[in-house]
């Protein structure tokens, strides 16, 4: 999660984790998670980036028919029901602009990002809520090792930040 806060940009990690479970499903309740989080401090406005396309088709297309024709699918029954309900009424109260990001294509948020997520997986972990990020210290030990040459992730969030204030 990024913000700014008092001039300087803020950034906080969330792990969340589940045994006997999809990437779907983890999709889904981490993003639940951190918009209950986020709506707890009443964010302006949210824009989440994921790599799942289900998640952010879902919550950008599809919950919208699903919910015109009484959370049903052409197919049949929704899967995971309940997490997209919860989902859909965070979303309603709080609007959210979902994007999605191209997952293991070497954006340094993303693969930040799915290193905590394999981390939290394989060691079964949660943050319970938001903890500090120790993304600027991956960064630079990434950066020594010739990884994401130049990237500078204060300028990436500043030329987003126009658009909207929290990013997660």
């Amino acid at each position: 999660m990024e913000r700014r806060t008092n001039g300087a940009i803020e950034r906080c990690d969330f792990l969340l984790s589940s045994p006997n479970t999809t990437n779907n499903q983890m999709a889904l309740a981490g993003a639940i998670e951190i918009l209950q989080t986020l709506g707890a401090e009443q964010a302006p406005a949210i824009t989440y980036y994921s790599d799942s396309t289900y998640l952010v088709k879902g919550a950008t297309d599809w919950v919208h028919r699903w919910k015109r024709n009484d959370w049903r699918r052409q197919g049949g029954a929704v899967e995971n029901l309940q997490l997209w309900q919860a989902l859909h009424e965070l979303d309603r109260h709080n609007p959210v602009t979902w994007k999605w990001v191209r997952g293991h294509a070497g954006h340094a948020k993303n693969e930040y990002a799915d290193q905590l997520a394999v981390g939290a997986a394989e060691q079964q972990m949660h943050s319970n809520g938001f903890v500090e990020s120790r993304f600027i210290d991956w960064l630079e030990r990434e950066q020594a090792t010739g990884e994401f040459g130049d990237y500078d992730p204060d300028r990436d969030f500043t030329e987003r930040e126009q658009k909207h204030m929290t990013k997660v």
